[in-house]
């Protein structure tokens, strides 16, 4: 048995569908009988950014962070594989494939349903769902797949490069606007707290661990330790975002199953597609998974701050880029069960990982 399969078979991740769907139930009950939690909690963000979930997500993110030899990211570009269909995939495909399904199920489908101009709200949301791939969550998918997290680093900064010049643009066409404002502060903080600190973090205790302990310490132990943070922070998000969004659920129960149809939708077409596309080129497994998970997922900071600040607080663009928030992990988490059942489609063997000689080991 792999460590890998070790890992899937931890007390966690073997009923980790048990423990998100306790989670989400703890935190729509926290949020309906406890509203201080939530609103005391509101008030430690800045740019539309929770920063007690940006800890959190340090706790889900430094596992992986920790793995990267750092000199194995300037090996990534001898690879272009992987990047190719991850931007391909994000900027010419995805936000066009979430207009259409959004357009024909809010608008078309379940025109009986939903009045015209909430629907066309709607899909505005999750047109700006559809043009931001995920920045953070993205490591998590990648860790629990045991996917390469040097390459994962690499398709996440790429895109959020990308992101910074054709996120507007792409909206505003597919919106029809004639201007944007994108809340960009809302885009340099979450690349700061989601990449950047963690990153850090993952370098200076990586170098000094391996300095004083030892390369074989530092993976047998030290890493082994470290297995439960990610599940135990992603549990303790979930209660976080789900407290949020308790009173939007029970308010709007109906209209949310509706927007939530084309997003899920939208989720494991555009996963297929990079991931099917990924197995015919032959591209190894913890390179394809990343690839195909940074946009199935989404950054929903992004897409709630800019919908928020194009449509208002109460709009219906609001509430369709919070739908995105609350049916995401779930659906992740299958997708996450699939890639690890699929493993066997992909090379057995690397044709050059993106790891090198460790530090420490010269």
């Amino acid at each position: 048995m792999s460590k890998k399969d070790e890992k899937a078979l931890g007390f966690f991740e073997r009923y980790l569908t048990i423990w998100v769907g306790i989670c989400i139930i703890a935190g729509l009950i926290i949020g309906r009988v406890w509203p201080a939690f939530p609103a005391t909690l509101s008030q430690w963000e800045y740019a539309q950014v929770s920063i007690p979930v940006a800890v959190l997500i340090w706790f889900m993110i430094y596992p992986m962070m920790v793995q990267i030899d750092f000199g194995s990211i300037l090996n990534a570009g001898r690879r272009p594989k992987g990047l190719t269909v991850t931007l391909v995939t994000n900027w010419l495909i995805k936000p066009f494939t979430m207009f259409f399904f959004a357009w024909l199920f809010l608008r078309v489908i379940f025109q009986n349903f939903i009045p015209a101009d909430l629907g066309q709200q709607y899909v505005a949301g999750a047109i700006l769902l559809g043009a931001a791939p995920c920045t953070a969550m993205v490591f998590v998918w990648s860790y629990l797949t045991d996917g390469d997290p040097g390459y994962t680093l690499v398709q996440v900064a790429i895109n959020d490069l990308v992101l910074i010049f054709a996120y507007a643009p792409i909206v505003m066409f597919l919106l029809g606007l004639s201007e944007l404002t994108v809340p960009y502060d809302t885009v340099i903080l979450s690349v700061i707290l989601y990449i950047v600190v963690p990153l850090v973090a993952g370098y200076l205790s990586r170098r000094y661990l391996i300095k004083n302990k030892g390369i074989e310490w530092f993976e047998n132990v030290f890493l082994a330790k470290l297995s439960n943070f990610t599940i135990v922070g992603l549990l303790l998000t979930l209660i976080i975002l789900f407290s949020f969004q308790g009173d939007v659920i029970i308010n709007n129960p109906f209209h949310i199953l509706l927007i939530g149809i084309p997003l899920a939708i939208q989720t494991f077409f555009i996963f297929i597609i990079a991931y099917g596309w990924a197995k015919l080129w032959k591209i190894e497994h913890p390179v394809a998974v990343p690839a195909a998970m940074i946009g199935a997922s989404n950054f929903f900071e992004l897409a709630v701050a800019t919908a928020i600040s194009i449509f208002g607080l109460s709009s219906g663009a609001a509430l369709a880029t919070v739908v995105g928030v609350l049916e995401e992990v779930p659906i992740m988490l299958g997708l996450v069960a699939i890639a690890n059942r699929t493993r066997h489609w992909f090379p057995a063997k690397t044709v050059e990982r993106v790891m090198v000689q460790p530090e420490g080991n010269e």
